[in-house]
């Protein structure tokens, strides 16, 4: 009998490892791995996972690059709808995976696999984000999660791999680094508690800037279009990725876009997680900012409240149901007077909206100045419209002290 062909979503990490020789050769499966980039891999990191791979005796393994297909499917409509979970994280870790499991799902039904495989184990968002997305792509396919079902601690994984021949060390870093397009998240014992912040050295990125430095972000329908600043050469992007990836390497520095993010888990416990995002978090702010000046305050309304529940259901695993797409198509038509320069002040640890520059500025002289003149009504007109405006109320107030 031929062997069963399964696809395994790899990372090259400990527990991937494990699977490949487990599914290989425990349970004699032609393992066949996959890696999917979605911003965060270095060229050198993915030839020495393809290496591993090929080391552990996978039968093929392929890199799928998908930067691209996140950004224009995923991340700018994070950045139209400003959406901060909790008021606080950008989804760096919820939107990345659910891409990965999608990409992964694909080439599993592209190869003609009858089986695929994760390595998550069973404590955390990520089962559900992978389980999902491999149901909706190739429903008729086993799904396999040998560190969730054998419930393996690291120990166990790592003495199984030695008596395999597999000799590494598996060094057990005090903090646990994922490193993405749209943020980094931090683990390490002090997420695990409810009343500690993470120490500076925990973070990846070490705070070399210290002179505050002024940046302007040019936007063209919500898209960041250039970054133009007084220490470097103006630059115009093609390609909004990279913009992202200049505005991280331009903020990361000054120790940006630190925070821990508490939040509730798809399985329904709390749970704490560092992040370093400077990119995404100026980003949406600048995006913001430039919004509340250009467009109505109906739109502002609707875009917050479609655009929590648009989080909401990307970080729970839902990112294919077709109602994500409907609030993509409302988000997009909001967009089109986004345009404009934004002026951001960056500084050690923080970050400041200065202010604005749009054709489409709502705040405009012509029509007054806050506070001060107006061009557009008289005091007569004001005078007519809060009497009118406080009927309803002045009527109810006058039924309730007659009947008190």
């Amino acid at each position: 009998m031929s062997q069963k062909k399964v696809v395994l979503a790899f990372s090259g990490g400990l527990d991937t490892s494990f699977c490949v020789k487990y599914l290989s050769e425990d349970r004699d499966m032609e393992v066949h791995s996959v890696l999917v980039d979605t911003g965060g891999f270095s060229d050198a990191e993915i030839k020495a996972i393809e290496e591993r791979a090929y080391s552990l005796g996978v039968k093929s393994h392929a890199t799928i690059s998908k930067t691209d297909d996140y950004y224009q499917q995923c991340l700018k409509f994070l950045v139209f709808g400003n959406v901060l979970k909790n008021n606080t994280y950008p989804l760096s870790v919820s939107a990345e995976r659910i891409f990965q499991a999608i990409a992964a799902a694909e080439y599993a039904r592209e190869i003609g696999a009858t089986a695929i495989a994760h390595g998550s184990t069973g404590a955390g968002n990520d089962q559900v984000r992978f389980d999902m997305a491999f149901r909706i792509i190739i429903p008729d396919a086993e799904i396999i999660t040998p560190i969730r079902d054998l419930r393996l601690s690291r120990e166990a994984e790592i003495e199984y791999l030695k008596a395999k021949g597999v000799v590494q060390e598996w060094h057990k870093a005090a903090y646990s680094i994922n490193k993405g397009l749209w943020g980094t998240s931090v683990g390490g014992k002090e997420t695990l508690t409810s009343d500690q912040f993470l120490p500076e050295s925990a973070w990846p990125t070490q705070v070399t800037k210290t002179e505050p430095e002024t940046i302007t972000l040019t936007f063209q329908h919500g898209e960041i279009k250039a970054i133009a600043g007084s220490t470097f050469d103006d630059e115009t992007f093609a390609n909004p990725v990279d913009a992202i990836r200049k505005l991280t390497a331009l903020a990361g520095p000054f120790g940006i876009g630190r925070d821990i993010h508490v939040g509730d888990t798809i399985i329904g416990i709390k749970g704490r997680v560092g992040f370093e995002a400077p990119a995404p978090l100026i980003l949406i702010k600048a995006h913001h900012t430039l919004e509340k000046h250009v467009l109505g305050k109906w739109q502002m309304y609707w875009k917050e409240q479609l655009a929590n529940w648009y989080g909401t259901m990307l970080h729970e695993g839902q990112f294919m149901d077709p109602v994500m797409r409907n609030i993509e198509t409302f988000l997009s038509d909001t967009q089109g007077h986004v345009s404009g320069k934004v002026h951001v002040q960056l500084a050690p640890y923080r970050f400041q909206v200065l202010g604005i520059e749009s054709d489409y500025d709502l705040m405009s002289s012509v029509f007054g100045s806050y506070g001060e003149m107006n061009n557009a009504w008289t005091g007569d007109d004001v005078r007519g419209f809060s009497k009118v405006a406080s009927n309803q109320v002045m009527i109810y107030e006058k039924i309730r002290e007659h009947n008190s």
